[in-house]
């Protein structure tokens, strides 16, 4: 079998007719001891795990993840404890998809080195940092790929033809597909809008493409589920916390329930 976890992610789905199911929660939110059992209850049902690191001016992401971030800080996290995480999670879940992602400032006051050292020394696969354009990601493309980590690429409704094809080119893993115009947990954009764009991406890519931004119910995670390779849902999994946020054992519930009922969407069988 081949080393390559995410790929095997996406060729195991496939040949279950289905389309992967990608999970988001931000780590440390509400607090590290809480986050790494979350984040546990996510990847026994998610088959390829999105690691959220915290930081303070989460531009692309919305009011939901936005909180994520802040509780996550205001207890204290650090990018130690979202390595911790991460290692955690590759313990009891040796076959799953890892992929940490933040913005650029995390990765560069690290620096980019000592950044992908210590995501492969967790047990990552993959990192994406969505304010790098692929046109300055050089620097970090190339300690990634030195650490046997993929430079996961957005692809959103506006990019232009040109972005696409360098995003296509300079990408691996797979393709992150940006369902809307706008920040996480938006409304999500029109399904047929969705299928032609990513008709027109597979033109141009081999990769296997998600799509995420506004999935909030299981309807459209089914909609998405019957021509996406995988459907990523995070604002609707960190509800979850926000919700219950003083009871630790309910918020487990709710994230269990949810991911369960998420995970039965993701058949290319149930076409809507």
């Amino acid at each position: 079998m081949s080393l390559d976890r995410l790929q095997n992610c996406f060729e195991r789905c496939k040949s279950e007719n289905r389309a992967a199911l990608v999970g988001y929660l931000t780590a440390g939110d509400p607090n590290p001891a809480s986050s790494e059992k979350l984040l546990h209850v996510l990847a026994q049902h998610a088959d390829i795990v999105e690691i959220g690191m915290p930081f303070s001016d989460p531009m692309a992401d919305g009011p939901s993840i936005q909180a994520a971030s802040e509780r996550s800080l205001a207890a204290g996290t650090k990018m130690h404890d979202v390595f911790h995480l991460c290692m955690s999670v590759r313990k009891v879940r040796p076959e799953a998809g890892i992929v940490l992602m933040g913005y650029a400032n995390v990765a560069y006051a690290m620096g980019y080195e000592h950044f992908a050292e210590q995501a492969a020394l967790a047990g990552a696969d993959g990192v994406l940092i969505v304010d790098i354009p692929p046109e300055e990601s050089g620097d970090l493309d190339a300690a990634l790929t030195a650490h046997a980590l993929h430079s996961i690429r957005l692809v959103a409704p506006t990019s232009s033809v040109q972005r696409r094809e360098l995003a296509a080119k300079t990408a691996n893993g797979f393709i992150y597909y940006v369902s809307l115009t706008g920040i996480t947990g938006a409304e999500m954009g029109a399904v047929s809008d969705i299928r032609d764009q990513l008709e027109s991406l597979r033109g141009q890519s081999g990769l296997p493409i998600c799509v995420g931004f506004g999935i909030k119910t299981v309807e459209q995670a089914r909609s998405v589920a019957a021509f996406a390779d995988g459907v990523v849902i995070g604002s609707h999994f960190v509800s979850c916390i926000t919700e219950h946020a003083d009871d630790e054992s309910a918020m487990l519930a709710a994230l269990d329930n949810a991911c369960a009922a998420m995970r039965s969407a993701m058949s290319k069988e149930n076409k809507p």
